[in-house]
C-alpha cells in the first residue's frame, strides 16, 4: 500500500509558499478577512442598488452580517470550530467598536460642518456686548474667558480635595470613617447637576442674599460635581501602584509621606492626570448649574469671578439655541453662533486633553532612572 503525500506549491526559493502552507495546515491566509469584508461590501452594495434601497446604514449592517456569517463558515471548514468561534467573536467586537464610533464621528462631523460657517478669528476675539439679535456680528470671546475662569477655579478647588481624599482612602484610611467616605463619594457621583446648582444657590443666598450670582458660585457648583470623579479615578490609579515600590522605600528608611510624594504619586501621575481631565470634561459642558449660579444675561468680558454675572460656552450655546426661534435673520445668526460656539467648546476640551497628556508625559518617571 502506498501513501501519497501532498506537497505545498514551492515558492521562488524552493520553500512552500506561505499562503498555501496555511491552507494545508488548516489556517486561513492573513488577507482573507480583509478580502472577505471587501467582497461582502461590494455584493451588498450591488444588491441594494439593484433593489433601489441603498442607504449607508443598511450597507454597514448587512455587510457586517454577511462578513460574520462568511468568516464563521470559512473558518469552520478550513480551520476548526474553536478558531471559528474566536474569529466570529473578534468580528463582533470590531462591529461593536464601529457602532460606538458612528455617533461620535457623526457628531463631530456635524458640529464641524455647521460650526465652520462662522468660526473665525473675529468670532473668537469679540464679545456680544452691544450686539442685538438681528445683527450679523458678535462673538464668543467673553464666553471663552468665563469658561476658562470658572472651570479653572473649579479645578483649583476640586483637584487638591479629591487627590488628598484618594490618598487617605488608599494609604491611611481604615474602619468606619473610610467606609463612610467611600459611601458618600459614591452618592455624590450620581448627584444631578441641577441639584448641585440649587445647593450653591441656596448657600449663596444664605451668605450674601438673593441676586448675588457670580462666576465663583458657578465654580463651586462645578467642584461639587468634579470632586467625586477626581476621588474615584485617583483612588484607582493609586491602587495600581505596586506595593513593592512602597516597601522598597520603607526599607531605605523613607517616611511614609515622602514615599507617597516621591514614589507613589510620580508613578501614578499619568492615570491621575487622565482622571482629572475626565472630571474637567464632565463639568466643562454643564449648563444647568451655571444658569442658576453664574447667570445667563452677561454679554461683556468679565474676568473677575467675584464680580457680577459671567457667561460660559455651554450657557452661550443654550442662549443662542433659544434665540433660534426668532423670525428673520436673527434666528439664522443665532443658529450659526450656536454651532460655532459648540465647535469652540470641543476644541477647548481637545486642547485641555493635549495639555494633560504633555504634563503627564513630562512628570511621569522615565525608564532606567
Amino acid at each position: 500500500m502506498t501513501t501519497t503525500t501532498t506537497t505545498p506549491p514551492a515558492g521562488p526559493s524552493g520553500s512552500p509558499r506561505p499562503d498555501a502552507a496555511r491552507l494545508l495546515t488548516g489556517s486561513l491566509p492573513r488577507f482573507f478577512p480583509a478580502a472577505l469584508l471587501t467582497v461582502s461590501a461590494a455584493v451588498v452594495a450591488g444588491l441594494l442598488f439593484a433593489v433601489g434601497a441603498f442607504h449607508p446604514a443598511a450597507l454597514a449592517v448587512l455587510t457586517a452580517l454577511v462578513y460574520l456569517a462568511g468568516i464563521g463558515i470559512a473558518s469552520t471548514v478550513v480551520e476548526n470550530r474553536r478558531k471559528a468561534v474566536d474569529r466570529l467573536v473578534t468580528g463582533v467586537v470590531y462591529c461593536c467598536f464601529a457602532i460606538a464610533m458612528v455617533p461620535l464621528v457623526s457628531l463631530l462631523w456635524t458640529v464641524l460642518v455647521n460650526g465652520m460657517r462662522r468660526f473665525d478669528g473675529y468670532f473668537l476675539s469679540v464679545s456680544m456686548n452691544g450686539v442685538i439679535p438681528s445683527m450679523d456680528a458678535g462673538g464668543v470671546y467673553h464666553a471663552i474667558v468665563g469658561t476658562l475662569a470658572i472651570t479653572g477655579f473649579a479645578a483649583l478647588i476640586s483637584v487638591p480635595i479629591g487627590l488628598m481624599t484618594a490618598i487617605y482612602l488608599v494609604e491611611y484610611g481604615k474602619g468606619r470613617l473610610k467606609t463612610a467616605i467611600t459611601f458618600f463619594v459614591d452618592v455624590m457621583t450620581g448627584i444631578p447637576s441641577i441639584v448641585a446648582g440649587l445647593f450653591v444657590v441656596a448657600l449663596w443666598i444664605m451668605l450674601f442674599g438673593p441676586g448675588n450670582t457670580n462666576g465663583a458660585a458657578g465654580a463651586i457648583a462645578l467642584s461639587v460635581l468634579m470632586i467625586p470623579v477626581v476621588v474615584r479615578s485617583s483612588e484607582e490609579m493609586l491602587r495600581l501602584v505596586p506595593n513593592e515600590l512602597r516597601e522598597a522605600a520603607y526599607a531605605l528608611g523613607v517616611p511614609k509621606w515622602l514615599t507617597i510624594v516621591k514614589v507613589v504619586l510620580p508613578t501614578a501621575i499619568a492615570g491621575i492626570t487622565t482622571g482629572i481631565m475626565l472630571a474637567l470634561a464632565r463639568v466643562i459642558g454643564e449648563t444647568a448649574p451655571l444658569i442658576l449660579t453664574a447667570g445667563i444675561a452677561s454679554t461683556r468680558i468679565n474676568g473677575n469671578l467675584f464680580e457680577g454675572q459671567m457667561m460660559s460656552l455651554p450657557v452661550f450655546i443654550y442662549q443662542q439655541v433659544r434665540a433660534m426661534g426668532s423670525s428673520g435673520d436673527a434666528g439664522v445668526y443665532a443658529e450659526e453662533r450656536a454651532w460655532a460656539a459648540a465647535l469652540t467648546l470641543i476644541l477647548v476640551v481637545m486642547l485641555l486633553f493635549l495639555a494633560a497628556r504633555l504634563v503627564s508625559r513630562f512628570f511621569a518617571p522615565k525608564a532606567g532612572r
